[in-house]
């Protein structure tokens, strides 16, 4: 008969704990930053081209 081997991922598995709600907390505080400066960031560069565009096109009509 083959030998049966423990399961590793098992072991790891079992040696999870809960993340104390304070660390929660802080990862939570530090994505919602991460997103609001992408939106920021995202806010003014991607709407330069159209600006500039529009400003190219008033001042070409004048």
């Amino acid at each position: 008969m083959a030998k049966q081997h423990r399961n590793p991922f098992k072991q790891l598995e079992a040696s999870l704990m809960e993340a104390p709600p304070e660390m929660k907390q802080k990862v939570m505080n530090d994505i919602a930053a991460a997103k609001l400066i992408m939106d920021l960031a995202s806010l003014f560069s991607l709407n330069v081209g159209s600006a500039l565009r529009k400003l190219f096109r008033t001042l070409g009509d004048n």
